[in-house]
């Protein structure tokens, strides 16, 4: 894990996060609401503020997902020159969920594939939170194919808490487009560098996280499943989703001691939300030396060492 400069807070960030806290406190005593959906976050922040406890797994989900987090355009707007989206799946539609094109990152030519959540309420209706459906996922094969085409290395910004659920995305073949997207990225023939910077659930993240280094962001998460998916299943009772995430270790410390991720990306005290402007260069700076690192490699040692990166997650042994 590199070392990161923290951000300190400052009083009146503080004053202002404390006077939040008390006019949601007082909204639900005096409408009778049960607010703690949006309270229990920002009381987390506040905590992690003033430095009176460690974080827990859960309280990392909820600063993953807190309002005003990045998105990954709100990345690509301070790192990069020159995107230019490219549209469709040539076979369906245009899924706005999954976007991405050829780009300069900090001065170097990539192709981008990112998962966008959406910015307000509007934006994150029309897509889907960043949930896919399967020609998002048929996109980003066609992004791939070009990457190999044209020799850009590619770099995956990844934040979706899963695939899309809905009925018209399993018409439409939704297993088999991120099984279609998993091999594509696994037989890339150019470096290619991921990223989560917010949520990573399920398959939906996985089809486009299939690197050759995989970081995270310090308050992201990366799982098989949601707290809440895994505490319905378990329990009956997504309720349970705090312990749900206790046992799934899947926040950014657990997922390095495991080996999942390469590295953790730092971002400023109290989350990336805070200074959007640090958190973008911690991160433009971690992709950035990645590349470096792998464009030393050839193609043959980027598939090899794609595979056998993969091949090794999961490997236990019983004393």
């Amino acid at each position: 894990m590199s070392e990161g400069k923290p951000v300190k807070p400052t009083a009146e960030t503080l004053r202002e996060l404390g006077a939040r806290i008390r006019d949601l406190e007082g909204t639900a005593k005096s409408t009778g609401q049960n607010l703690d959906t949006a309270l229990t976050p920002l009381r987390a922040q506040l905590a992690y503020l003033r430095g009176q406890v460690s974080m827990t797994r859960w309280e990392r989900v909820q600063l993953a997902r807190i309002a005003g987090r990045p998105t990954a355009l709100d990345y690509v707007e301070r790192l990069t020159s020159e995107f230019v989206e490219l549209h469709g799946d040539r076979t369906y539609g245009d899924d706005q969920a999954l976007i991405g094109g050829p780009a300069r990152w900090q001065g170097r030519r990539v192709m981008l594939i990112m998962q966008q959540k959406g910015r307000d309420t509007k934006d994150k209706i029309k897509r889907r939170f960043g949930s896919s459906n399967p020609e998002g996922y048929r996109k980003a094969v066609r992004l791939m194919d070009l990457a190999d085409k044209f020799g850009l290395p590619v770099v995956a910004l990844i934040d979706t808490q899963g695939a899309y659920p809905g009925l018209e995305a399993e018409e439409r073949g939704q297993g088999w487009a991120i099984a279609e997207s998993i091999q594509r990225m696994s037989r890339l023939r150019v470096p290619a560098v991921c990223a989560v910077i917010g949520e990573g659930g399920s398959g939906g993240a996985l089809a486009i996280g299939i690197g050759n280094r995989v970081l995270i962001m310090e308050n992201a998460w990366y799982s098989v499943i949601s707290p809440e998916g895994a505490a319905s299943i378990i329990w009956k009772d997504s309720a349970k989703a705090p312990e749900a995430a206790e046992a799934l270790k899947l926040t950014a410390p657990d997922l390095l001691e495991l080996g999942i991720v390469e590295e953790v990306i730092p971002e400023p005290v109290g989350g990336a939300h805070l200074d959007v402007d640090t958190a973008a260069e911690a991160l433009g700076e971690a992709v950035s030396r990645h590349l470096d690192e792998l464009a030393q490699q050839t193609p043959e040692q980027w598939v090899s060492g794609r595979a056998a990166r993969f091949r090794r997650l999961g490997a236990y042994r019983e004393d």
